[in-house]
């Protein structure tokens, strides 16, 4: 039966003209008695119908329901005999156009997410839903409505681009907008996180918010980022009087202005008021703010998102949310993940750390873990430098933990590009020049104490009458007692070794280096005479920038040779330039060697041809 009245509607709607629409539209604005045209416009509003015919029903359809929008009953509420309400045409009346608008706003949803819709439609279908939002809960701002709309939106597998965009261009400027965004995003995401993921990672159903086909948990998390993302922060919200609202947008000023004799309208004013004053509005929104992110980031975060996130986490997140340090879970759990992760990580656990007084035992171990030769190939080891820089800047550092850095970074200038290594020279001598204590990897030479520098210690070695504790002490010539491999700072041996490494970046083929690294000959313990040098000019070098730096140097001379005549051979004179040495030419000598091998043969040739002749005779 339901096929049977969708074909007759198919059909009603091919002999449809648009002159048709609009002369239903206009009875149904001009007077009740033509209600029966709604549902009839309703049909228009879908898909399969032309885009013509979708504008022109819609401009009608929300022409009729707008100034109505105020006075319709909710949408969960029924007729009931308790109240007499059943009995009541007008309440009837009203619950039924209440149940057509929530039709229209299906219809509307489903057109704004068919890709057979074109962009002008759907940019069109958008400010009317976002119109309906503005007024449609008693001329308040409906926030079921709007948390329907980004639903939708958000669990789609159609490519929704368009409206993201249009949604965070056109009306995440209004504050209101944004309040509600972050609620609904709160919601999303905490459905998303108790449902959990499949083994095929789509998203389960939801009781209260209807039922959804599987959708892919990784789109509805990149949607979720990017609006979230694209949100604008209340930036300097405090001292802003003029936020502009979607619904209702100006007229808090002018509430917030006027004082009513009656005392349930002063109420009702002072609750305005509050709710409308700049402190408030700030407290609110970071609030939510606040909520909307810690429930996004429990989520199960592509790597490509997380990556965005923690590059971002520092800078647009922390500084807005109302206590950063509940991010202190997710960050120590970023920063023990290990490679990549932890080193953008890093910036944002740092902030925690330095300002807002986050304990967190094992950032240094951590750090140092970190210091590997992959690290200098990296697409932000240029902030990482920095942020190791700054981290070592305290004077209050133990020495062991100074030297276990100075050496680790000394290994590792051996088996890094030209960029890296001056970046290293930098930090080491920054090092230098904060912990004077360890300055005795610079004196000391070779590879540690060796039994040399001590003659008694060598004579009792020889005589091998030394205490344990002494020999203990000793070591061969050369070795190194640096333990690499070793992950605790403390257990590495580094005070009892030498930064012989950075002696062997004297003959480096790079220029840059070997010429850099005589900054370090300096005596950085008298701290009036040296300066530290910024981490930030060196920590983002590379083979271009090296190269380029050298073809800008101007040269003052260069080895040039001049010939008065072009060279016809490498060496024109080898007897002069090359004494006691004969040079002779391979090809000649072969023709020769030919020559005289063919003599050879036609003389015996001959001899033969002699001696049978004289047989014959």
């Amino acid at each position: 039966m339901a096929s049977i009245l969708s074909k007759k509607q198919k059909q009603k709607q091919k002999s449809t003209k648009l002159s048709d629409l609009k002369t239903l539209g206009n009875q149904l604005l001009s007077s009740r008695a033509h209600i029966n045209n709604l549902p009839k416009l309703l049909s228009f509003v879908s898909p399969a119908s032309p885009p013509q015919f979708v504008v022109e029903s819609l401009l009608s359809l929300q022409s009729f329901f707008t100034p109505l929008l105020p006075d319709l009953p909710p949408s969960s509420s029924k007729p009931s005999a308790a109240d007499g309400s059943h009995d009541d045409p007008d309440f009837i009346y009203r619950t039924w156009l209440r149940s057509k608008f929530d039709e229209l706003v299906e219809a509307l949803v489903e057109v704004l997410l068919s890709p057979q819709s074109d962009e002008t439609l759907k940019e069109v279908v958008l400010d009317t839903i976002m119109e309906f939002v503005k007024f449609g809960n008693g001329g308040k701002f409906h926030s079921a409505m709007y948390h329907r709309l980004l639903r939708s939106i958000v669990y789609t597998t159609e490519p929704v681009n368009l409206l993201l965009d249009l949604l965070s261009s056109k009306y995440f400027k209004y504050i209101d907008v944004r309040y509600f965004t972050y609620i609904s995003f709160e919601k999303l995401a905490k459905i998303l996180d108790a449902n959990g993921i499949s083994e095929d990672k789509n998203v389960k159903k939801d009781g209260n918010d209807g039922e959804h086909p599987s959708k892919s948990m990784d789109q509805v998390i990149h949607k979720i980022h990017y609006l979230i993302s694209h949100i604008p922060s209340l930036e300097s919200s405090v001292e802003k009087t003029d936020h502009e609202m979607w619904s209702g947008s100006g007229e808090y000023e002018g509430l917030a202005g006027k004082k009513k004799a009656d005392g349930k309208q002063h109420k009702t004013e002072k609750q305005k008021d509050k709710v409308l004053s700049a402190d408030n509005i700030a407290k609110k929104m970071k609030l939510k703010f606040t909520k909307a992110w810690l429930s996004f980031l429990r989520l199960p975060l592509p790597i490509d998102v997380y990556k965005e996130v923690l590059a971002t986490l520092h800078q647009a997140v922390i500084p807005f949310l109302a206590n950063p340090v509940l991010l202190c879970d997710f960050l120590t759990r970023s920063y023990d993940i290990g490679g990549v992760i932890s080193v953008m990580a890093l910036s944002s656990l740092f902030i925690l750390m330095t300002q807002h007084g986050l304990e967190y035992p094992n950032f240094y171990e951590k750090l140092y873990a970190l210091l590997v030769p992959s690290i200098f190939m990296a697409k932000h080891r240029s902030k990482f430098f920095q942020l190791v820089d700054a981290c070592l800047k305290s004077p209050l550092l133990p020495a062991y933990l100074a030297a276990a850095f100075a050496k680790k970074l000394s290994r590792l200038s051996i088996s890094v590009p030209p960029s890296g290594a001056l970046v290293i020279i930098v930090l080491v001598h920054n090092l230098l020049r904060r912990h004077p204590s360890i300055n005795c990897l610079v004196n000391r030479g070779g590879g540690g104490e060796t039994v040399k520098d001590d003659p008694e210690a060598e004579q009792r070695a020889a005589d091998g009458t030394g205490t344990g504790s002494a020999d203990k002490s000793i070591k061969k010539s050369g070795m190194d007692p640096f333990d690499n491999e070793q992950s605790d700072p403390m257990k590495s041996n580094a005070m009892r070794s030498s930064l012989w490494e950075i002696d062997t970046l004297r003959h480096h083929y790079c220029p840059a280096v070997s010429r850099f690294v005589l900054s370090l000959e300096n005596d950085l313990t008298v701290r009036a005479k040296t300066t530290e040098i910024s981490v930030e000019d060196f920590s983002s070098g590379s083979y271009a920038t090296i190269f380029g730096e050298q073809v800008r140097r101007r040269i003052k001379s260069a080895p040039l040779a001049y010939y008065k005549a072009a060279p016809t051979s490498l060496f024109s004179d080898s007897e002069s330039q090359f004494p006691g040495w004969t040079f002779t030419c391979e090809d000649s000598k072969r023709k020769n060697d030919s020559a005289d091998e063919n003599g050879k043969i036609d003389k015996e040739r001959d001899h033969s041809s002699v001696k049978r002749q004289r047989v014959k005779c």
